[in-house]
């Protein structure tokens, strides 16, 4: 059971995970941009990272990798980076949910097997993990680790033994595994990235000069100065060699009208400066704001949005509405997710550590609260009156997603639906238990238009999921 404190840290949304890889054609090291690749996607997870490289003009399948817990500028330094030496290498950046945060589970995992090496970093979840794990451990395979991405690895060796490439062993692999998935292997000489056909992670291609580069976001590529090419389609497989370039196989891809991307990418997970198959994640938040002020409008004197994901959608509630936008908050831009909680007797709020309220900015004013999701609303009371003990007069609060009444089997961390505030539960009653003066929700219908119109999940929404979900809930046991 959580304690309050354990609590306030888990009503946010569980952040993804972050894959990077590149090829340099030319030969040249590929640790350091690795390296600022992944810092551009360390929001999308801060328990553990690691890199991978290989020279593919040295020793056939010799990878050097490092893994380790924590952020990567506390564990890569330029000595080790100037270790990693090789031409071809990818990166991961990792957010676990219950009790498997260990270095054991850090990615890049690499394997060793008969026909050679190879390194893969995963961003998502499997729902039949289990019962292909199994499989495996009845035929003999040994695991290491507790993740999903195990499976996968074991399953593109296995089934390399009896394919002509790397990438048609991935191919083989993506019709055992059902879930969610963008995919980045380095074998000895190939990088092959790999999305789900349901395109619920993102995945892009980009290059810099004579280097190509995978990425779970477009702004790991404005970060090492490299141009956009391409998404890689939901199902698509990508191999990249200097032999080819970049070669589809789109065997595995599905028709639009079954994507499913997932939509929070777009409302929280993403950075705004990124686009996800062409849309812009701020204009998407931008337009959520404003869907938020047309169709749940109240009179006020302030917008503000709840930092880092609430901002946008505050902005575009403003814009809408005409109501001035205001800083509301200052946040701690020292606190990662795994800093040391206050003890149950101690009288520091973890949410006041993270976040404080500027009295000045709110002191008799009628204020419009924007955040992007209400998980378990422990978070939520305490912002609401930390608003009010800062002198405002009315708090109403306006959230850029639907309610949460499903948990997600996808690699989003929205718990049992048990948990959720929103369960069984009014907006009215979820209104007086946070103690806003007025809740209101993103419709559903605005989803899709926030997206682009793409397909989207509606899972977590609706509890009417694109895969039939596993009959057990395995999230906690086998965990991206």
């Amino acid at each position: 059971m959580n304690t309050e404190t354990e609590m306030e840290q888990t009503d946010k949304l569980g952040e993804e995970c972050g894959v990077f890889g590149i090829y340099d054609f030319d030969g040249g090291d590929v640790a350091s941009t690795i390296y600022y690749g992944l810092f551009a996607l360390q929001h999308r997870g801060q328990e553990s990272c690691g890199i991978a490289v290989s020279d593919t003009a040295g020793p056939k399948g010799k990878v050097l990798s490092t893994k380790e817990m924590g952020l990567l500028n506390e564990n890569f330094t330029p000595e080790i980076l100037n270790k990693l030496k090789g031409d071809i290498g990818v990166g991961h950046v990792r957010y676990s949910t219950a009790g498997s945060s260990t270095r054991e589970n850090a990615q890049p995992l690499v394997l060793n097997y008969v026909k050679g090496t190879l390194a893969l970093a995963h961003n998502g979840n499997l729902i039949n993990a289990t019962e292909l794990r199994h499989e495996l451990e009845y035929t003999g395979a040994i695991f290491q680790t507790t993740i999903d991405s195990e499976v996968i690895a074991y399953h593109i060796a296995r089934e390399r033994l009896n394919s002509k490439t790397v990438e048609e062993a991935v191919r083989r692999a993506m019709h055992k595994i059902k879930g969610a998935y963008s995919l980045i292997v380095m074998s000895p000489r190939k990088l092959i990235g790999a999305r789900d056909p349901y395109g619920f992670r993102p995945l892009c291609i980009g290059r810099r000069d004579n280097a190509y580069i995978l990425a779970s976001e477009t702004c790991a590529l404005d970060t090492i100065g490299a141009s956009f090419v391409r998404d890689v389609e939901p199902g698509e497989i990508v191999t990249i060699s200097p032999e080819k370039g970049i070669e589809s196989d789109k065997s595995m891809c599905l028709g639009e009208e079954r994507h499913a991307r997932c939509v929070f990418e777009y409302i929280y997970f993403a950075r705004p400066d990124s686009h996800l198959d062409g849309v812009s994640v701020y204009d998407s938040r931008i337009m959520a704001g404003k869907f938020l002020a047309m169709d749940s409008p109240v009179e006020a004197d302030l917008v503000v949005g709840v930092p880092e994901s609430g901002n946008c959608a505050a902005l575009g509630y403003a814009m809408q509405s005409g109501i001035p936008y205001g800083q509301a908050f200052v946040k701690n831009a020292y606190v990662g997710r795994t800093f040391i909680k206050p003890g149950q007797k101690s009288r520091e709020s973890s949410v006041q550590v993270k976040l404080n309220a500027i009295r000045e900015a709110v002191r008799g004013k009628r204020v419009i609260m924007i955040d992007d999701s209400i998980v378990r609303g422990t978070t939520s009371d305490r912002i609401v009156r930390m608003l009010r003990e800062a002198g405002a007069k009315e708090v109403h609060m306006r959230v850029s997603s639907p309610p949460f009444l499903w948990p997600c089997y996808f690699g989003t961390d929205v718990p049992a639906k048990e948990q959720l505030i929103a369960h069984g539960r009014s907006v009215e009653e979820i209104c007086g238990i946070i103690g806003a003066d007025s809740l209101a929700y993103l419709e559903m219908a605005r989803l899709s238009e926030i997206a682009g119109g793409f397909g989207i999940c509606k899972g977590c929404f609706t509890g009417k999921y694109p895969l039939e979900p596993p009959q057990e809930d395995i999230r906690g046991d086998y965990e991206r």
